[in-house]
C-alpha cells in the first residue's frame, strides 16, 4: 500500500519534491515512463532512494503526486470579456491540454496513485476553481451566471468521460458545443431550475 506524499510547506522539503519531481519529468522525457525506478528518480535528484519511500512510498505514488501538480493551472482563464466566450475558450484549452497524449498519460498517474479518489478531487477542484474565476468574472460584468457544479457536469465530466474512454471522438468543436448547450439551456430554463450553486 501506497503512502500519501508528506505535505510541509517551504524549506528542504520543498526543495527535495522540486528535485524529485524534475527528475521524475527529465527521465521521463529521456527514457520513457516504463524505465523509471525510484534509484534513478533519486540519483538524478541528489536524493537517497530511502529519502523517496519515506516521502512518496512507491514510484507510482510519486508518479501519481508529479501527475497532480502537472494538472494544476498555472494561470487564471483569459477574459475574453463575455461568459460565452469565457468558458467556450476554457473548455477548449481544457480539451486541448488533457486529451493530448501527455494530459491523458497524467490523468491515468493522478488516478492511479490514490485509489481512494484524493486526487480525483484534487484535479476537479482546479477545473472548478478554473469555472469559478470564469463565472464570477461574469456576474462583475452584470451577466446572469450559473454555478459551478451545473458547467462541471454539463460541460466538464462529458469531456472527462472521452478523455478516459473515447479520446478519438474529442475535439474542440465538442467542446464548444458542450457550453453553447448548456448556456443555451440555462438562458432558457425558467428560474430555480437550473442550480445557481
Amino acid at each position: 500500500m501506497s503512502r500519501k506524499p508528506m505535505v510541509r510547506p517551504g524549506g528542504r522539503s520543498a526543495r527535495v519534491q522540486e528535485a524529485v519531481h524534475t527528475a521524475v519529468r527529465e527521465l521521463q522525457a529521456e527514457l520513457g515512463r516504463a524505465e523509471l525506478t525510484v534509484p534513478l528518480v533519486a540519483a538524478r535528484a541528489g536524493v537517497t532512494p530511502s529519502t523517496v519511500y519515506r516521502r512518496w512510498g512507491d514510484l507510482q505514488a510519486l508518479l501519481s503526486d508529479v501527475a497532480v501538480e502537472r494538472l494544476r493551472p498555472d494561470a487564471p482563464p483569459r477574459d475574453h470579456g463575455s461568459l460565452a466566450v469565457d468558458l467556450r475558450g476554457w473548455a477548449e484549452q481544457f480539451v486541448e491540454e488533457m486529451a493530448s497524449p501527455v494530459g491523458r498519460a497524467y490523468i491515468r498517474d493522478a488516478l492511479l496513485g490514490a485509489p481512494d479518489g484524493d486526487n480525483a478531487t484534487r484535479c476537479s477542484q482546479y477545473a472548478a476553481e478554473q469555472i469559478g474565476v470564469v463565472l464570477a468574472r461574469a456576474a462583475e460584468r452584470g451577466e446572469d451566471a450559473p454555478g459551478v457544479e451545473p458547467v462541471l457536469d454539463r460541460v466538464v465530466a462529458p469531456i472527462m468521460y472521452r478523455i478516459l474512454f473515447r479520446p478519438g471522438d474529442l475535439t474542440a468543436d465538442y467542446a464548444r458545443g458542450l457550453v453553447d448547450e448548456f448556456l443555451d439551456g440555462f438562458a432558457a430554463a425558467p428560474p430555480g431550475t437550473v442550480s445557481s450553486r
